[in-house]
This record gives C-alpha cells, sequence and structure tokens, in this order.
C-alpha cells in the first residue's frame, strides 16, 4: 500500500511568487498526512519538462513543468520493502502504485508494484499510444496510481473501476495540480479550490503540452482524456475502436428468476433448519463458497510473515472488523480454511460510549464501563467469536474489544474530519469514527474464561464485508422496493445499487483505515465474487417473501449456515454506526445527510 502525492505546476519563469509558497504549504501538509497510511518509506521525485502547447496561437509561449512526486509505502508484499516512487533508468518514466495485482499479471514472491512497473514499461514497447489501457484493461485488484510518460508528456492516473482506493484532485489557481490520496485538511477556501474525489470507472490522461490550458471547472474539460470502463453487453450498442480495451470482468446484474412462476409455501420460515427445496440452491451455494475462499485465499496469501521475539509462531497478518453479523462472520469461517493453523486471527469489535443514549438510560448504567459499551454489536460480536471458537477450536481467535469513550471522540474528530475531505455529512463522520478507532486496533484482548489485557492489532491487513449488502439485498431500501414492486422493483434497485459501488464511499474507507497504516480488502469485491453474483438470478441471491433476518441476502445466510454458523446466519442487519452507536451522539435531532 501506498501514500500517493504530487504536484503538477507550470510556470514561465522562475521567480517565487505567492501561489508558490501556499502550494509548498500544501506539500507539506500532505507529506505529513499520507506518511500515516505508509510507515516504511518515504521518497521523492521532481522532474522537469519544457513544454510546448499545442495551440495555434503564434504567441504561445513554451513553459517549464515540474512535477513533483511523493511516496509513503506499507510493505505488504515481497520479501523487501519496494520503495516509491518507481523511476526508469533511461526515460524518466515514473509511477507511484497504491494498489494490489490480484490477477491479470504474473507477480509470482515479487513485489507487485516492480512486476507492473517492468510490464508497463514492456507493453509500452510494443503499443506505444494504448500501452496503459492493455495492462489496466486487465489488472484484478484495488488501485489508485499516478504514471508519468516522460517521452509523451502525459501523465496518467485512475482509480480502479469499483473505486476501492482513494485519489483526489486540487486546482490551484490555472497552472497548478494536485493529486493526492488524502486532502491536506478541511478547506475553507473558493469552491475551486477544494479538493475532489477523482471519478472511478475512468482512466486519465493529462497532456502536459497543453496543461495551461485547462480550466478550473474540473476534470471534465479537456485536455484531461478519459478513456471509461464498460460492460461486455454493451458492445452491441457501442461502436468498437481499437482503443476501446477497457471491459469490465463482469456484467450487469441479471434480473433473471429461477422460479418465476413457484408459489412459496405458506409454512412460516422462523429459521433455516429446514429451508424448503434447498436442493435448489445448493450449486448456488457452493458457487458463492468457492469464489469466495478464492477471494480471500488470493487477498492474504501473500502477505509476509512475521514472528514475535523467540517465538517460532507467526503473528497475526489478517484482522477482520468484526460485528458478528453475518458478511464478517462468513469471511472468518473462510479464512480459517486457509491460514496456517498456528496463525492467529484478530478480530476487532468497537463500541462507543454515547452520551446522548447514556443520559437517556436516567443513570442506570452509571460506573459500569461494561454497561456503558454493551452496545449491540459488542452483544453479536462476542455471540459470534463464541461460535468461531466453536466452529475451529483449534485457531487461535483474538477477540478485541475496542472501547472508545467520548473524550477520545472530542480528541480525535478534527483529524478524522480531515480523512473524510471531500466528504462531509453527520452519516460520513459516524461510519469515519467507527472505521478508524476499529481499524486502529487499541483496546482488550478477551478471554473465554472472562479475562482481559491491553492489546494493539498487529496485522496490516483487514477484511472487511463492504459489497455484500448491494449485492445480495441487504439494505432496508431493497425490501422497500420489494413492497413498491415485487420482483421488478427490486432487482433494478439491486442493479443499480452495484453500478454506483464504484461512486459511493469506497475511497472515504480507504483514507480511514489506512490513516492506522492499515490496508483494507474486500472479498465480496472481488471481480470473480461480482461477476458470479450477478448472474446469479435474482430469487437465488435473495427473496423478501421471507421476513427480516431471512429474506435479505438470503444465498449468504445459507451459505453461513452450511458452514456452521446457525446464530449469526439468523441475524439482521445493522448498520455500523448504530450497531457501535457513533450515531447521534449529541443530538438526536440531526439527519446523516447533514452537512457537517
Amino acid at each position: 500500500m501506498c501514500g500517493i502525492q504530487v504536484h503538477i505546476q507550470q510556470a514561465s519563469n522562475n521567480d517565487m511568487s505567492d501561489e508558490d509558497i501556499k502550494n509548498n504549504g500544501i506539500w507539506d501538509r500532505l507529506t505529513a498526512i499520507n506518511r500515516n497510511r505508509g510507515p516504511d518509506s518515504h521518497k521523492e521525485h521532481v522532474v522537469s519538462m519544457a513544454s510546448i502547447p499545442c495551440s495555434t496561437d503564434s504567441r504561445a509561449q513554451s513553459k517549464k513543468t515540474t512535477i513533483k512526486f511523493g511516496a509513503h509505502v506499507l510493505h505488504l508484499r515481497g520479501p523487501e520493502t519496494q520503495s516509491q516512487p518507481i523511476v526508469s533508468k533511461d526515460a524518466e518514466d515514473v509511477l507511484c502504485w497504491n494498489g494490489e495485482v490480484f490477477g491479470g499479471i504474473d507477480v509470482g514472491s515479487r513485489n507487485d508494484s516492480m512486476v507492473l512497473f517492468e510490464t508497463i514499461q514492456r507493453t509500452k514497447l510494443q503499443d506505444p499510444e494504448h500501452y496503459m489501457l492493455q495492462v489496466f484493461g486487465r489488472i484484478e485488484g484495488p488501485y489508485a496510481f499516478v504514471y508519468l510518460d516522460y517521452a509523451q508528456q502525459r501523465l496518467w492516473f485512475s482509480r480502479d473501476f469499483l473505486g476501492r482506493r482513494s485519489l483526489l484532485t486540487r486546482r490551484v489557481g490555472l497552472h497548478s495540480l494536485f493529486i493526492s490520496s488524502v486532502a491536506d485538511g478541511v478547506d475553507t477556501e473558493s469552491e475551486h479550490s477544494k479538493w475532489v474525489e477523482l471519478p472511478a470507472q475512468q482512466i486519465y490522461c493529462l497532456d502536459l503540452a497543453d496543461f495551461s490550458l485547462v480550466s478550473t471547472d474540473g476534470l471534465t474539460d479537456n485536455p484531461f482524456i478519459q478513456h471509461s470502463w464498460r460492460y461486455g453487453s454493451d458492445s452491441e450498442d457501442i461502436p468498437q475502436s481499437k482503443t476501446d480495451k477497457l471491459v469490465l470482468p463482469f456484467d450487469q446484474v441479471s434480473l433473471e428468476l429461477a422460479d418465476r412462476y413457484s408459489v412459496l409455501s405458506n409454512e412460516s420460515v422462523s429459521n433455516l433448519d429446514s429451508f424448503p427445496e434447498i436442493s435448489k440452491w445448493q450449486p448456488f451455494i457452493d458457487g458463492l463458497e468457492r469464489v469466495l475462499i478464492e477471494s480471500i485465499r488470493t487477498r492474504v496469501e501473500s502477505i509476509p510473515f512475521s514472528h514475535g521475539s523467540g517465538s517460532d509462531d507467526p503473528l497475526p497478518r489478517v484482522g477482520i472488523l468484526f460485528s458478528g453479523g453475518v458478511d464478517c462472520i462468513t469471511i472468518a469461517a473462510l479464512l480459517t480454511k486457509i491460514l496456517p493453523q498456528n496463525e492467529p486471527i484478530e478480530l476487532f469489535n468497537v463500541s462507543f460510549e454515547n452520551p446522548r443514549q447514556t443520559k437517556a438510560q436516567n443513570n442506570k448504567i452509571q460506573g459500569s464501563n461494561n454497561g456503558v459499551y454493551d452496545v449491540p454489536d459488542r452483544k453479536t460480536g462476542r455471540q459470534g467469536w463464541l461460535e468461531l471458537c466453536d466452529l475451529d477450536p483449534t485457531r487461535e481467535w483474538r477477540f478485541v474489544e475496542v472501547d472508545v469513550p467520548y473524550s477520545q471522540v472530542l480528541e480525535h474528530r478534527a483529524h478524522i474530519r480531515q480523512l473524510l475531505v471531500p466528504s462531509d455529512t453527520v452519516m460520513d463522520m459516524s461510519i469515519g469514527l467507527a472505521l478508524w478507532f476499529a481499524s486502529k486496533g487499541k483496546g482488550q484482548l478477551v478471554g473465554k474464561d472472562g479475562s482481559n489485557e491491553a492489546y494493539e492489532g498487529v496485522a496490516r491487513v483487514l477484511l472487511l464485508g463492504m459489497g455484500a449488502d448491494e449485492q445480495l439485498g441487504g439494505y432496508s431500501r431493497h425490501r422497500t422496493a420489494w413492497d413498491r414492486g415485487g420482483w421488478m422493483e427490486l432487482g433494478s434497485e439491486i442493479r443499480l445499487d452495484v453500478q454506483r459501488i464504484a461512486t459511493r464511499n469506497l475511497g472515504r474507507d480507504d483514507r480511514i483505515v489506512s490513516d492506522n497504516s492499515k490496508e483494507s480488502r474486500y472479498p465480496f469485491l472481488a471481480a470473480d465474487v461480482v461477476s458470479f453474483l450477478s448472474q446469479t438470478p435474482l430469487d437465488r441471491k435473495m427473496n423478501m417473501h421471507y421476513p427480516r433476518g431471512i429474506g435479505e441476502k438470503l444465498l449468504l445466510r445459507l451459505l453461513a449456515y452450511q458452514l456452521g454458523l446457525a446464530k449469526a446466519c439468523m441475524l439482521a442487519k445493522r448498520a455500523i454506526q448504530f450497531g457501535a452507536r457513533t450515531a447521534k451522539m449529541e443530538s438526536g435531532q440531526t439527519k446523516g445527510q447533514d452537512m457537517l
């Protein structure tokens, strides 16, 4: 993983202006906050070039373009830390890479950033015009990157097609552009100077020769060239060209039903012990288990091992943000099938002191910290942890209770708000608080005998369940769509949700989690998992004929039940801000969409 920061500036003289001084301040603040993302290596590299505008105006002058790269690396792959930016020996091409290559390029046991750089350079010799589209059109995995082609005076940058890594842009005047993984702070200046999240599902190319022609209106104006991803099924409607190489590795969500004319039994289904006609579901249950376990394996097998002092047993490499819900506990149950048996797995369960709710309880829990932190996610988390202990008693399951007093919320809230930028709603803050403290992993390690000891998480990779609700009908709006118009409305809502995953909150979540020198990985958003679920008939993924806690994410619940998670498979969806009680801390009148 890497914290990326890049500054492109074009000028016709060497005198330092007020704008230069301002830019230096922005750069220094970016360096300070990006360092949190990558503590293992810090490096900068500066490239200068003379840019001759392509304008037909005879008065157009040659200008000097200076590009400053900064990268901060968290070592998660390969035998040694690969410092960045990576610079070619002969051509001054530069790569800043924040991502993981999980498919499309054979990385082996090497560092994927160097393998990717070599692949780009090699492909460039074969296809100098379309080489970047050739390479990134086949990569599977989360990423954000910036790449300078020095000879062609082009700067390429992008986020992956699901938007799993953050990349922001900020204009300062007409001749200065910043690109960064995270913003330098809450901006109170004019609208055009604020940080903007780079839209996913496009790969961008900046013509540095025409850089001075860029307006302040954003990335939609020339000379930003946008190459967009498309569905393979769109090929009949969209004219093909030799540059059309960005085809998504999954198609739109199928609206087909497996049992279009079937009628559900009148029997009330209150659990999954005697689920009717399970044989119809079995191929899909087995298929989901197959693609999920491969997704998890791919996301953990390349993490380097480390050992504690004087011990041969490995330290935990993988943690899970753990509420005990069906998404995260299914990940845990599959993960234990993959990791070496002597490797611990960390489960981080976060709970907040909520002064408004504490006051509302009329001091019934005064003086009892256990009561203050006995929130819904703590109860289901403990239940899920014990269920995992029964499922695999030979595994060391490290259940970490992260209790957050309100005083710590006040202490760190300004910093977390800085990480949220450009996200800025009350709901963003509620979720950001929960993710930041949970991923920090500082709390109490709890034993089954009731013992506890101070503990801070070791694992640098965290598995999160994002993507399950969108694809499997886990949100309340999905049941609302069902009530409004049955399968047709539900299918349209699911398709829309999957289409806009890339535009939602994964960039925000990356900024929050990575600030603790941890990397988030999403097994439900692997391309093969998305592809499998997109092709699965709608009524084999969910069925709102069944009650809440069964009908939503029904396919995943059946898999959890098959794995032996009889309690967790029946838990209803609960948003993290309500499960951990970060919502409405001071006032019950605020709404999630209200601006901070």
